[in-house]
């Protein structure tokens, strides 16, 4: 069973999955930047739909219905086809990449880095991108293993977490008092996010085998 991995890259300019969202140079609704955790719920329903797990019950008929949610991102199947077939049916990397599309909207929202409300389709103020993968060209048993080889990215992404969430703190009380997200938080959220959506591609959506970089650079 192969199983190669790519060396981990020194920069993230050139990464297989693109990401930036857009800086809000003007004001941002004072009101709503307020009230963001509230405002967010609606939305944040309708992504749990299609973002949960898949539940299922029988019908008088005996037949499996779906109920309520879809099945949130695609890996088990992904990972199977590539290491029996070598294969990644093109409409579940569509799939996974308009879900973390949507993911990324709400995020960024909740996030105070837009005062637009997200959508479920259009690309807004998110811009996230990567190719469609040949599964003839990826590895097919790494996806076995990538989600462990990914583990120092998970301590690294938790302390980066933790400071991003200071620096939303901090953003909130700016835009309150004079209606703009610093700069420098903004970009560091951004890269944070960045990161953080590199990783979730090679160890989930399995989309590159290449090692996401140490960087929150673009």
């Amino acid at each position: 069973m192969e199983a190669t991995t790519t060396p981990p890259a020194a920069g993230g300019n050139d990464y297989p999955l693109t990401f930036s969202v857009d800086y809000p140079d003007r004001e941002l609704n004072r009101l709503t930047t307020f009230f963001r955790l509230f405002t967010v719920i609606p939305i944040a329903i309708v992504l749990t739909t299609v973002a949960g797990a898949a539940g299922a019950g029988y019908d008088e008929a005996y037949a499996y219905n779906t109920l309520l949610v879809a099945g949130g991102i695609l890996f088990g199947g992904p990972l199977l086809m590539l290491l029996f077939r070598r294969k990644y049916p093109v409409w579940w990397v569509n799939w996974n990449r308009e879900l973390i599309r949507f993911q990324n909207r709400v995020h960024t929202y909740f996030w105070l880095m837009s005062d637009q409300y997200p959508s479920t389709d259009e690309q807004q103020w998110v811009h996230l991108d990567f190719p469609t993968p040949d599964g003839q060209q990826l590895s097919r048993g790494l996806p076995l293993v990538k989600w462990l080889l990914a583990i120092p990215h998970y301590i690294v992404l938790v302390f980066l977490g933790i400071a991003a969430f200071v620096c939303v703190i901090i953003a909130w009380f700016a835009i309150l008092f004079t209606g703009r997200y610093p700069r420098a938080l903004f970009d560091f959220v951004e890269g944070f996010l960045r990161w953080g959506n590199r990783v979730a591609a090679y160890a989930f959506l399995l989309v590159t085998d290449r090692y996401p970089p140490f960087s929150l650079d673009p």
